[in-house]
């Protein structure tokens, strides 16, 4: 078995004209972050930064709530009711979620800060409250690391309320030695995709396949021709979806390559066609590039679905868009590439052979993946070029299949 470290570090306690801390130093050494939420340290526009900073290093955003202590920097302990504490944490973390969902990222985790980190870890009266009220069933959602705990308390405690957890840790690419762990303190397991409940099976826990989310994008429900109309592209003119991704860092190494490989494109396919779905956080850097190509550059949900389904192909980066495509059944070439440190370490540690999702529940490569080596001008060029050029290639992309893996059964 496969054991990892994650190098987890608390980042944005600045605060106003004050710095603490090394945050650009320290963040390209480790995996997950917790930001400060403004209570003992960080203000919006330090956590703004920092959140920007943890995604152009691919580190994974925690919220890091405290007491509203600042000048004692969450250090002292406040005599608070428990409806006032839960209202702390609902304005902290909400203030930081929508700030890293604005970056286009999500919160993965939740570390409490000083003496809250204290107060919480002895306190059992969440686990009691639920108690308390004898729910017929206790459903808790993702952030393992909250809902873990919460399980495990009630466990000791011996609840007989059954506990349902929606959100199977990805234990089949690392850490497999987990679903024995959430096994051993939840008593069934929803799972989002078609290949997940056997690993939790396995070892004891009542697992179903209940769908994934993006299966209530609409990703599949865009209008191709309107869209075509609204932006003055003839409806036989060959049209690519660009996709260099929604982080600032993500896209700063990866737009230099596509802008190449575009170019190339349009040498070999006269009348070609560029669209470019993004988002504010990257936004000006895109609609710089696409000048440059001549590209149309949209923005929200609505219009990057009707772009999917204007194009003939698309050239994504690879993540959650690529499951989009799959959906919405857009030929599709997947590329990324990160530093050949990150590179090496991620080749030790990861279990599968693929990294689109499609692919990996296919157990193919039936969505051409261009990596790390591949992610290059000429060989992203060729890869869509064939797909481009060919309409029957096209059709034979994505089997059927594809656009069923993310159903439940």
């Amino acid at each position: 078995m496969t054991k990892t470290i994650d190098l987890n570090c608390d980042m944005g306690e600045s605060y106003g004209r004050w710095t603490l801390g090394a945050d650009e130093a320290i963040m390209p050494f480790i995996s997950s972050a917790n930001v400060a939420c403004g209570f003992h340290g960080g203000d919006p526009h330090i956590m703004r930064r920092t959140v920007e900073l943890a995604l152009a290093h691919r580190v994974a955003l925690g919220a890091h709530p405290s007491l509203p202590d600042l000048m004692g920097f969450g250090r002292r302990k406040m005599d608070v009711s428990q409806r006032e504490l839960q209202d702390y944490l609902c304005y902290q973390t909400g203030a930081l979620r929508e700030i890293a969902r604005a970056a286009g990222s999500e919160l993965q985790h939740m570390k409490p800060h000083g003496i809250l980190y204290n107060m919480m870890e002895a306190d059992e009266a969440l686990a009691a409250d639920i108690e308390r009220r004898r729910p017929d069933a206790l459903v808790t959602i993702d952030s393992w690391g909250f809902t873990g705990r919460v399980a495990k308390r009630l466990k000791a405690a011996g609840s007989p309320t059954p506990r349902i957890h929606y959100v199977a840790p990805m234990v089949w690419a690392w850490r497999p030695g987990r679903a024995r762990a959430v096994a051993r303190l939840v008593d069934h397991l929803l799972c989002q995709l078609p290949n997940e409940p056997p690993y939790f099976q396995a070892v004891g826990l009542a697992a179903t396949h209940v769908g994934h989310p993006v299966i209530e994008s609409g990703a599949e429900r865009g209008d191709g021709p309107g869209f075509r109309r609204r932006h003055g592209m003839d409806a036989a003119a060959p049209l690519l979806c660009l996709l260099p991704g929604s982080r600032p860092g993500e896209v700063a190494r990866l737009l230099p390559v596509l802008e190449d490989t575009v170019r190339r494109l349009a040498v070999r396919h006269p009348g070609l066609r560029v669209v470019i779905p993004t988002v504010d956080i990257v936004a000006s850097r895109v609609t710089r590039a696409a000048m440059g190509l001549g590209a149309v550059v949209v923005r929200g949900r609505e219009e990057k679905y009707h772009a999917f389904a204007a194009a003939d192909v698309a050239l994504a980066a690879s993540g959650t868009v690529a499951l989009e495509l799959a959906l919405a059944g857009v030929p599709a070439v997947i590329t990324y590439r990160v530093s050949p440190v990150t590179a090496a370490i991620a080749r030790r540690l990861v279990r599968v052979r693929h990294v689109n999702l499609v692919n990996i529940l296919l157990d193919r490569p039936a969505v051409p993946e261009m990596l790390q080596e591949d992610c290059r001008p000429e060989r992203l060029a060729d890869a869509v070029s064939m797909l481009l050029a060919d309409a029957g290639a096209r059709e034979a992309h994505l089997p059927p299949e594809a656009q069923k893996l993310f159903y439940d059964g």
